[in-house]
Formats: C-alpha cells, sequence, structure tokens
C-alpha cells in the first residue's frame, strides 16, 4: 500500500507541474498502488532537480513565419548558411548545399495546397529549440528530432543545429499545412506542452532540464515595448523607481498552495531525504521574486506607517493666529 507521503506528493505534484493536463475528477483514472509509488518518486526527482540542483530551463520559441515560398526559402536559406549546413527534413534525410535548399523549396510550394510567392497568411512556421551553453550538441538535436516527430509528424518539416552561437540550438521551420489538410496554429497551450515534450526527450537522454511555468518558479516577464522604455527613462529615475514590483497573481497563488503541501508532506516523512528535501523546496520558495517582492512591501509598510491601508484619524493643526500692526505692541 503506498504511504500517504507518496498520495499527497502526486496530489499536489500534478497540479503543481501539470494543471493544464489535469481531467475532471470524475474522469481521472484510478492509479495502481505500484503506479502511485513510481509517480511519487519521478516527482521526488523532478521536485529535486528544480529546488537542489535548478535544473535549467528549456526554451521553445516560436520565431515568426514565411506568408509566402519567397519568406520560406529565404529563412531555409538563413538557417542552412546558404547551404553550409546539413539540414534534415521530416524524413531524417540530411542534405547540404544551394541544390538541396532549391529542392526542398519546390517540394514545399507543390506538396500539397501551392504556395504562392507571396501569400497573406502564414504558410510555414519557424521554431526555435534552445538549452544554456555547455549543453551537449549531439543530444540535443537528438531531442529536437524526438520532439518533432512527436509533435510535428502530420507536416512537413525540416531542422537545422546552430552551435557556432553561446547556447545551442535547433531551428525547425514547418510547413503548415498538415498531409491531412489542417492547418498549425499554435497557442499558448501548444507551446507549454512543446516545452514539457521538448524537456522529456532531453530527461530521457540523460540532459538535466525543465519546463516549468513562471508560476511555479514564482517569476514574472516584464514583456516592455521599446517606446515604453524610452518614455520611461525621458522621465528620469524618479519616474522609473515608482514601477510596481511582481505581485502574485491567482495562478502563482495556487503554485504556491501546492509547494507548501508538497513541503508539509515531505516534512512528515519518516524519510530523512524526503525531509531534507521539505527544507531545499522552503528555502527555494523564500526565494523566488514575488515571494521577496511581498517580503519587501511588508517591510516597507511597517517602516512607513503613512502608507498602510488603514492610517489612523486624520488630525487638522489648529492654525496659530497672526498678529498685525498695533497689536504687536500690546
Amino acid at each position: 500500500m503506498p504511504s500517504n507521503v507518496d498520495v499527497l506528493l502526486v496530489q499536489w505534484g500534478d497540479r503543481l507541474f501539470y494543471p493544464s493536463n489535469r481531467m475532471k475528477a470524475s474522469r481521472t483514472p484510478v492509479l495502481t498502488e505500484a503506479a502511485i509509488r513510481q509517480r511519487a518518486q519521478a516527482l521526488r526527482h523532478r521536485i529535486r532537480a528544480t529546488v537542489a540542483r535548478r535544473a535549467p530551463q528549456v526554451m521553445v520559441k516560436v520565431t515568426g513565419g514565411g506568408r509566402g515560398m519567397g519568406a520560406i526559402a529565404a529563412h531555409l536559406r538563413y538557417i542552412a548558411k546558404a547551404g553550409r549546413l546539413p539540414i534534415e527534413d521530416d524524413r531524417g534525410a540530411v542534405r547540404e548545399g544551394k541544390e538541396a535548399l532549391r529542392a526542398i523549396a519546390d517540394q514545399w510550394r507543390l506538396g500539397g495546397t501551392r504556395i504562392p510567392e507571396v501569400s497573406e497568411r502564414r504558410e510555414a512556421f519557424n521554431i526555435m529549440l534552445s538549452m544554456p551553453a555547455g549543453t551537449d550538441a549531439l543530444a540535443l538535436r537528438r531531442a529536437a528530432r524526438e520532439f518533432a516527430k512527436a509533435e510535428l509528424a502530420n507536416h512537413r518539416y525540416v531542422m537545422v543545429q546552430h552551435t557556432h552561437q553561446a547556447n545551442p540550438h535547433v531551428h525547425i521551420s514547418v510547413r503548415a499545412e498538415g498531409r491531412d489538410g489542417s492547418r498549425l496554429n499554435p497557442r499558448k497551450a501548444d507551446l507549454r506542452r512543446w516545452r514539457e515534450t521538448f524537456a522529456e526527450r532531453l530527461r530521457g537522454l540523460g540532459i538535466e532540464a525543465e519546463a516549468s511555468s513562471q508560476a511555479v518558479r514564482g517569476s514574472r516577464h516584464h514583456d516592455e515595448r521599446v517606446w515604453s522604455k524610452k518614455r520611461m527613462q525621458g522621465r528620469g529615475s524618479a519616474a522609473v523607481d515608482k514601477q510596481k514590483p511582481p505581485r502574485m497573481s491567482p495562478s502563482h497563488r495556487r503554485a504556491g498552495e501546492a509547494w507548501v503541501r508538497i513541503a508539509q508532506a515531505l516534512a512528515a516523512s519518516p524519510e530523512p531525504t524526503d525531509r531534507d528535501l521539505s527544507g531545499a523546496i522552503l528555502r527555494y520558495v523564500r526565494d523566488m521574486p514575488v515571494v521577496r517582492a511581498g517580503m519587501a512591501r511588508s517591510a516597507a509598510q511597517k517602516e512607513l506607517p503613512g502608507i498602510t491601508r488603514s492610517p489612523g484619524p486624520r488630525v487638522t493643526p489648529t492654525p496659530t493666529p497672526t498678529r498685525k500692526g498695533p497689536e504687536m505692541e500690546r
């Protein structure tokens, strides 16, 4: 029989790492005892990699897409460096040279609905898979290949690896129209799944990688426009200092609750390694940007009563009368 620690770990660990994949309670499959123990061990490994070893986060980014064959061919020339780098297609064939690029462009132009030279809609999507410097390039390429087979099997695609920059990465260009006529239209949920798939493939090859959300990490992404930055800079340092620190969103609060529940479950475990992991979780949560910002706001409110939300009664001082003229002599 699985321990209560394992049951709680599976319950809250799935809520933390896989919130978008949860099914309705009435349709959730019942796990066997062996499956619960196995799942709990996998979650322990993932939690330890996140809070103790600080495993690097994968990056999966849609960098654009070609509106017509002219733009698609230009992007293929760019990622293959005009044919100097090998380009691998969805069948696993690897080719090099300008002739190979022209052949791929012709296949895409006529393979399915004809792609005009200029189109009003995206006829291809450009995806980049990246990991930090030091990641094994061969493993990264294999993980990218497995990712594409799992997520893009219905489409024509090509991939090229770049290793000449600081972070090794793989460019994937995928034809929007699938073999069955459906069209690729990636949304946020797709990107989240793509990150998970890529991270799983890397872990399967022995590369530590994570695809946790910003809420799980307690961070916030500030996507400021260039004009906004310039406007703030033009107002001087005082305006920049007034920018609000990151605050907890509902997703941050849900992730925080899950972290606390997991830490409590592990703290009650008879295993010393579980109790050590509980302490690592608490340290990790205290270091989160949104938690540090909240602590800073609380400290500021204690030190500066003037900014508290419930100030005391306002006292109006009695003005001192001013004497004029001859009264000053009396």
